[in-house]
């Protein structure tokens, strides 16, 4: 009997089925969860690479539309908005300045820029200058040009300081939005630096973009007249000069290379020359008396050897002059962050001047140096590394995102 019960109880033991867990109610939804963790972490990440790309991606619009007003393309068309220009007239302290301002369509409250030209005789109206201004307000930025008529007359002159200085101003009470950014080209870019200087103007800057910029004029000069490029370590290299900058020098201190009675013509004949009509200019010159003649001679035919001992010893004469209009010595008030981009090949304002304003700007506002071979003296370089580029690009997007 017993032994009965004890087979009973051992086959009751084979014949139970064994117990399995039983089925958790939370896998799913758990597994769910962790996916949709994953998910928003992703969209997270991507969001912050958006943020910190963004100005990139519209830095890569403004240098394409600047290089190129017709570029298109899926990228171009989301980075850049579309873009309306007006002529219109600033009331200054000195009288009225023509202007263009251009606005990006379908942005309520823009902030502003303005952007100074270099020395050209077309000053707002040149071509490069236009591309650049409105590829800048394609990136969502109100862009003020105003006309520097001393700049496009080939003189770098004191008196443009109170016109660019009132212009931001004006920018900024137009636009209701707080201060500026101020990009300046080439020699506009140390009037510029010396507007941010100034107390009364200074509040109106928000931040300041140098292209191709000088630090010291007689330095810059003496690179023009002798082709020897000066570098803040005491290094002087030979890198070939323009040609045509003698013939600025020689244009705005014309009374110190001709006769009064030579100095009509002699105007006219280097204006020309300076135009880009050579023809024009040696009608003018086949005016002048036989010393001035041999001095425009060298000038157009681009020997400027022979003048090199009369530049430099004006340059020496007028040194207290060209240092006063030199951001060299003034920048100890600048309390704006500035950013600063030169061409490695630019033979006009030697890059070397870059590396100078890096030194003499207050340290704490040197937000960017870049001298690149992605950009000439005014103008994106039509060839160059991808990673110039890449740099470049990222140049330009830290500029746009201090300007808004």
């Amino acid at each position: 009997m017993a032994g009965t019960i004890g087979l009973r109880r051992m086959n009751a033991t084979l014949t139970q089925p064994e117990t399995q867990p039983a089925p958790s109610r939370d896998r799913a939804p758990r597994s769910r969860r962790h996916f949709r963790a994953i998910g928003a972490l992703l969209l997270a990440l991507l969001g912050i690479t958006i943020y910190f790309l963004r100005y990139d991606l519209r830095g890569y619009a403004v240098l394409e539309r600047f290089a190129d007003p017709q570029a298109s393309g899926s990228l171009l068309r989301w980075e850049t908005y579309p873009v309306t220009a007006q002529d219109i007239t600033i009331p200054t302290t000195s009288g009225a300045v023509r202007a263009r301002l251009f606005m990006p369509v379908g942005v309520a409250h823009p902030r502003g820029m303005l952007v100074v030209h270099g020395m050209h005789h077309l000053g707002i109206d040149e071509p490069r200058f236009l591309s650049f201004s409105r590829a800048m307000a394609g990136s969502g930025l109100a862009v003020l040009a105003p006309q520097i008529d001393a700049l496009a007359d080939y003189h770098v002159d004191a008196a443009s300081i109170p016109i660019i200085g009132e212009s931001a101003a004006w920018l900024e009470r137009c636009l209701g939005a707080g201060a500026v950014t101020v990009t300046g080209i080439s020699f506009g870019g140390g009037l510029s630096l010396l507007t941010a200087c100034d107390p009364r103007y200074a509040a109106h800057i928000r931040a300041l973009a140098l292209m191709g910029s000088y630090d010291d004029l007689a330095r810059v000069l003496r690179f023009l007249a002798t082709s020897q490029e000066e570098f803040p370590n005491g290094r002087t290299i030979p890198f070939a000069a323009h040609d045509y900058g003698a013939s600025v020098f020689v244009y705005a201190r014309l009374d110190q290379f001709f006769p009064a009675s030579d100095l009509p013509a002699a105007h006219e004949a280097l204006r020309y020359w300076l135009w880009e009509q050579p023809e024009e200019a040696e009608k003018w010159a086949k005016q002048l008396g036989p010393a001035s003649q041999a001095t425009m001679n060298a000038l157009l035919a681009r020997r400027i050897a022979d003048l090199r001992p009369q530049i430099l010893n004006i340059i020496t004469q007028d040194e207290a002059e060209l240092a006063a209009i030199s951001p060299r010595g003034h920048l100890a008030s600048l309390r704006v962050p500035v950013f600063i981009l030169h061409g490695s090949s630019d033979n006009v304002i030697p890059p070397a001047e870059s590396l100078w304003l890096q030194q003499d700007v207050p340290p704490q506002d040197v937000r960017a140096l870049l001298v690149t071979d992605a950009f000439s003296h005014v103008d994106p370089a039509k060839s160059a590394s991808l990673y110039q580029q890449l740099r470049l690009v990222h140049f330009v997007g830290d500029v746009l995102r201090a300007a808004n």
